[in-house]
């Protein structure tokens, strides 16, 4: 590792200590990793790719050392939770399709059903929407 790697590194550490004792001098001092990369003066993505390792021991720290848990995981929380409520709309949605597909393959059962009885002739009325069905011989 060059000079200029450590100096990140150290700096990320330092700004990590200061963010975790509430002591933060250059971000708003929330405990994410954009304010620790603020606060560390490193680009977000250097602290992303290069410095995975001290973001996970950020992150580690911030839920040993404190009550608070990370916005990171806050946001898969409720990303969880709505795809389970999502998952469970589908699953009845599936099963009230399902029950649909029964109801209309009895339906057509009885449509198709060859008999010798000739269909009755609606009484009264036939709106203009209904179109009578005819057996076919």
């Amino acid at each position: 590792m060059n000079q200029q790697h450590q100096d990140e590194r150290s700096r990320i550490r330092e700004a990590m200590d200061r963010l975790l004792a509430g002591q933060a001098t250059v971000s708003n001092g929330s405990l994410t990793i954009v304010a620790l990369a603020a606060e560390a003066d490193v680009h977000r993505m250097a602290l992303m790719k290069r410095h995975a390792d001290l973001k996970n021991h950020f992150y580690e720290r911030v839920r040993t050392e404190t009550t608070q848990i990370p916005e990171s995981e806050k946001k898969l929380r409720e990303t969880i939770t709505r795809l389970r409520q999502t998952v469970k709309n589908q699953n009845a949605a599936i099963e009230g399709l399902r029950q649909r597909v029964t109801q209309l393959t009895l339906a057509a059962a009885v449509l198709t059903q060859t008999g010798d009885a000739p269909v009755p002739p609606p009484k009264g009325p036939v709106p203009d929407n209904v179109i009578p069905l005819h057996r076919t011989t």
